[in-house]
């Protein structure tokens, strides 16, 4: 294989990659108006942090005529914290939160969903990130264009706190990662949006292979005309 072809077959197949990962489904909503995609969308969720004085599970609920249903639970705490009340009530992937710390899900086309965090010790108390949801349909979840890197090397117990800044992380979820935080209505609802924090970012479309198939045929076919012309 010469050096010319073998450099067209290489750029082909970065193409092909480039256009696989580039091409994210565009959301119909993501935040608290509600979570729902035009196409079948990969998402991953990454745990942060917690700072509630509880235990809590975060969840993912699917939403029929205002009624949510768990479908899968995302992260659950082993108990209330690290350490007591140290660091207000901080826990952390590998002490609170055991098992993986990234996890994907795979949101379907046309069908509505919300987040809930569900809070042990205050009775049954959900609150989900759609406000619409809510008891009163106040606001419990917030959905901030904080990077993933900042979330996780930033000692965070009061970046959300303007809640009326961050109510639609579709841009960012597309751009870097949307950081969703809630309150769990503890403290008298003190709404410092701390209590359960996770990251979300879309998931890498792999490289079609039939995009790679195509570029290779086209530049066989072209290589083989090259030759036909030459020999004539």
């Amino acid at each position: 294989m010469n050096t010319k072809f073998l450099s067209a077959l290489t750029a082909t197949a970065a193409a092909t990659a480039l256009f696989g990962a580039a091409a994210p489904s565009q959301a119909a909503s993501f935040g608290t108006g509600g979570i729902s995609f035009e196409k079948d969308t990969d998402i991953f969720f990454t745990f942060v942090e917690s700072h509630g004085e509880n235990r809590s599970a975060l969840g993912i609920y699917q939403v029929n005529n205002s009624i949510p249903s768990l479908v899968k639970t995302l992260f659950t705490e082993t108990k209330r914290s690290d350490n007591g009340s140290a660091n207000e009530y901080k826990g952390t992937l590998g002490n609170t939160v055991l098992g993986p710390g990234k996890i994907p899900f795979r949101f379907l086309a046309n069908t509505i969903y919300t987040l809930g965090l569900n809070t042990f010790g205050y009775g049954t108390n959900i609150v989900y990130s759609t406000s619409a949801l809510n008891r009163g349909g106040s606001q419990q979840a917030v959905f901030g264009g904080v990077s993933l890197l900042t979330a996780l090397n930033k000692e965070k117990t009061d970046t959300f706190q303007a809640a009326g800044q961050y109510r639609n992380g579709l841009g960012p979820l597309f751009n870097g990662g949307a950081l969703i935080s809630f309150d769990d209505r503890g403290n008298v609802n003190d709404k410092d949006f701390q209590d359960f924090t996770v990251a979300a970012e879309p998931v890498p479309e792999p490289m079609t292979m039939t995009g790679l198939a195509l570029g290779l045929g086209g530049l066989v076919a072209a290589r083989r005309r090259r030759g036909s012309n030459t020999g004539s």
